[in-house]
């Protein structure tokens, strides 16, 4: 009976250590300059948020965080050294939701987003606009799928890449509609707009921030968005779902990564700094709703939830278009 009693609590002596150890880890961290991997050019949405964080971050923790743009190997690169970046918080991650699908479309990444990384939480999602150049014979939605029916693939859709957001967004309208269009594939998002704008390509679907400006000047025609109801500033504009395609969403979202293996308590108290930082009714009308980027800050588990919703959704599209990275 002693010896039971001793080798029980000789267990609760090592679970005491161990929590107090984790405790101590979270309570001094960070204990050094924070680097935050952005695998994208400086100035889009993902750079963005990633310097709003930073910034915040810094200004709490009085430590220094630094963004670094490593859009190299279409963002592996650097999404590559976050994976094997030590597990203690202080390499993170800002990066899109192409993230999710790029291993359906590359075969040889040497990571995988569902099991490399640690989630820390969603920061933004960004509803895209489905805009044709003015040219194009279609004020509508209806009017362009009758369209892409009559003259399969005539029209040409710009993507900021393959397996992107603005590419398969599109893909699924095929899907649901029976209209064909023809992918014109981009390195990011800025010049696809630029070339349908000028009307060397007719179509695309990309960040309501990015066509806003251009739009309202005249340049653009907006066919619907893709939101999940109809935007405050924007109230004559239907969605998608409402124009014919139930249920149908089109957005980029956006968010916050660790390496695998980081403390949940690390992970913790990056979630809950990020998650008051997103709340601040500042960095809403500062940041956020000029680009209208909506926040999904939510807990770890919850944005691990969203990401296999996405990886099971997409997958499904792209093994039927047979999309590969080209």
């Amino acid at each position: 009976m002693l010896a039971i009693r001793a080798t029980m609590f000789g267990l609760w002596v090592v679970a005491a250590a161990i929590s107090a150890a984790t405790g101590a880890t979270a309570q001094t961290y960070p204990s050094r300059p924070i680097q935050i991997v952005v695998p994208n050019p400086p100035g889009g949405i993902t750079d963005i948020l990633a310097r709003t964080l930073a910034a915040r971050l810094s200004e709490t923790w009085k430590q220094q965080v630094v963004v670094e743009n490593r859009p190299a190997g279409a963002g592996t690169v650097g999404i590559g050294s976050v994976a094997k970046a030590a597990p203690d918080g202080h390499t993170l991650l800002v990066v899109a939701d192409s993230f999710v699908t790029a291993p359906m479309i590359q075969s040889k990444l040497a990571y995988d987003p569902l099991t490399d990384f640690a989630p820390i939480t969603g920061l933004g999602i960004s509803p895209q606009a489905l805009i044709v150049n003015p040219a194009v014979q279609a004020k509508t939605f209806a009017e362009l799928i009758a369209l892409g029916k009559k003259e399969p693939g005539k029209l040409n859709y710009g993507t900021f890449g393959v397996g992107t957001s603005g590419h398969l967004n599109i893909v699924l309208i095929e899907n649901q509609t029976g209209a064909k269009f023809t992918p014109v594939h981009y390195r990011g998002a800025a010049p696809g707009l630029n070339d349908t704008i000028a009307g060397h390509i007719q179509m695309m679907i990309v960040s309501i921030g990015l066509v806003a400006q251009p739009w309202q000047a005249g340049k653009l025609r907006v066919l619907g968005f893709g939101s999940e109801r109809r935007i405050a500033r924007f109230p004559d504009v239907p969605t998608l779902a409402e124009s014919g395609l139930p249920g149908y969403q089109a957005g980029s979202w956006y968010g916050l990564f660790a390496s695998k293996g980081t403390p949940r308590e690390i992970v913790d108290k990056l979630n809950a700094e990020t998650r008051r930082i997103l709340d601040d009714p500042q960095i809403r009308q500062k940041v956020l709703e000029p680009s209208f980027i909506f926040s999904i800050a939510s807990s770890p588990d919850e944005f691990a939830a969203r990401m296999r919703r996405d990886s099971d959704k997409w997958g499904k599209v792209i093994r039927g278009a047979g999309i590969k990275a080209q």
